[in-house]
């Protein structure tokens, strides 16, 4: 790492050390990724312990990450305010916090709030890590951080379910989190070594806008979520999810009307800024419910243990372990980013696709082609994507611009996850015909007489949501890559 930015008032105050900066910010996304990836893994043996299904056990998942894609565009517009290193660190001490209350959580609520929580501090840690990779790099060095960025956060995916599999079978969950709050304690002792950054005119708090903006996603992704439980046409859903729509309508007329937006909708205006927007979002979400689902899939449906399940998911986040260097190379030295960003779509709509051959019974071989094939469609642009939104924006915007990357990542794989556990549990319901039976099937306990229908009827199920996967991921190629085109000249007026 070679080019440090030089300080101003707008980039760094205080004394810092800038390697020291990257492995703090760098531990902190190794750990978030870790957390999810690895919890995915011990969702049966926790549904198991707490007597939980359905919606309650997808809350252990999707409860982090709403709390977190609910945040990180507050998060970073804050870090524009007060300090990134400061939300750096108090993101750390929450998270923290959090790992360790789902250590010791007595009940599925307990620990779907503890989860919650730790999605919170997540917030601060990721909005906060990557302004300050941004205020602290520039030129290539930034791409190259944020490459390491890429390529730390993918070596927490790939780990994060062999590892946490390894953990979960041996000692236990409990455990398993309580490590991760151990590992959040080093989190937050590295932000002692930062030096601080803000907005040279630091923002005023747009409390109106954090507020509509973190009450519309809470609402629309918990509605999205209890359709697993009551059905889409349920008022536990719909409640809910119009509130949420509403509330995003008036965050947009609050943002246009407010002196100092906590979301400047300038951004929105960029043709190219939004592109990269999409391409986070997919490249995040396209991947989600596989990445949650599949481990359980393997447990109930092939008899698995969790290491083995653990395992045969390193089949996917290796390559977005080895990947990010690799994109951050091509696109300095032999294609476009746009080039780049498209065919990495296409990758993950492929692999899903692909992934259709799923069965019970599967082994590692029949899984290696579609896996690797979504994992390098992931670790091809996992960092150097950022790097390319935030050239587009000035230095005083960065935390904001980080804040809303990481909204839409986070947001939209949280979204997507639910949708897809839910879309899992209402086509079991259909073939089904009860819902309690569907979920129980869903989390991967399909003991009792009618094991071999409910095997098969889970498969269909899977198949029915990866081709939609598909199709989503190879329509959204289509729309970055048309996006990133050079605009049209306006026409020729007539003398």
């Amino acid at each position: 790492m070679s080019h440090v930015s030089s300080p101003s008032p707008a980039a760094l105050r205080g004394q810092g050390r800038p390697a020291v900066t990257l492995v703090a910010v760098l531990l902190g996304f190794l750990t978030l990724p870790m957390l999810m990836s690895g919890t995915t893994v011990a969702l049966p043996r926790i549904g198991a312990d707490l007597n939980a299904s359905g919606a309650s056990l997808q809350w252990v998942v999707v409860g982090y990450f709403l709390a977190a894609s609910s945040l990180m565009l507050v998060a970073g517009s804050l870090g524009d305010l007060f300090g990134r290193r400061r939300i750096f660190a108090a993101g750390a001490a929450v998270y923290t916090a959090g790992a360790l209350a789902s250590a010791v959580a007595p009940g599925i609520l307990l620990l779907d709030a503890a989860r919650t929580l730790s999605g919170v501090g997540a917030a601060g840690v990721m909005a906060g890590g990557g302004a300050i990779l941004g205020a602290t790099f520039t030129g290539p060095s930034r791409t190259q951080a944020f490459a390491a960025m890429g390529t730390t956060a993918g070596v927490g995916m790939a780990i994060g379910p062999s590892l946490s599999g390894w953990l979960v079978g041996s000692l236990g969950w409990r455990p398993t989190f309580a490590g991760f709050a151990a590992v959040g304690l080093l989190i937050w002792s590295g932000s002692a070594f930062m030096a601080e950054s803000r907005a040279a005119k630091p923002p005023r708090i747009d409390l109106p806008g954090a507020v509509t903006l973190i009450g519309a996603l809470a609402l629309v992704m918990f509605g999205t979520n209890q359709a697993s439980d009551a059905g889409w046409g349920s008022a536990r859903v719909l409640a809910p999810l119009v509130t949420g729509l509403a509330l995003l309508v008036a965050f947009t007329m609050v943002e246009r009307r407010s002196r100092h937006p906590v979301l400047d909708l300038g951004l929105l205006r960029d043709r190219g800024f939004m592109a990269w927007c999409l391409a986070c979002l997919f490249v995040a979400a396209g991947p989600a419910g596989v990445i949650t689902f599949l481990p359980t899939y393997l447990q109930g449906v092939s008899g698995a243990s969790a290491q083995s399940a653990g395992f045969t998911m390193l089949m996917m986040t290796a390559p977005v372990l080895l990947m990010p260097q690799v994109g951050a190379l091509l696109i300095n030295h032999a294609i476009s980013a746009r080039t780049l960003i498209t065919f990495s779509l296409l990758l993950i709509a492929t692999g899903s696709a692909w992934l259709t051959v799923l069965h019970p019974g599967i082994g590692a071989t029949g899984l290696l082609g579609p896996l690797a094939t979504i994992g390098t469609g992931m670790g091809l642009v996992i960092g150097t994507s950022d790097a390319q939104a935030l050239n587009r924006v000035g230095v005083d915007r960065i935390g904001m611009a980080a804040g809303l990357l990481n909204t839409v990542r986070a947001g939209g794989a949280t979204l997507f996850t639910a949708l897809f556990g839910t879309a899992l549990v209402n086509l079991l319901q259909a073939r089904i015909g009860a819902v309690d039976a569907a979920a129980r099937v869903a989390a991967g306990d399909l003991d009792g007489p009618d094991r071999a229908l409910h095997l098969a009827e889970f498969t269909d199920a899977w198949h029915v949501v990866l081709w939609s996967v598909a199709a989503v991921c190879a329509a959204a190629a289509v729309a970055v890559w048309a996006l990133l085109g050079r605009p049209r000249p306006p026409p020729a007026v007539p003398l």
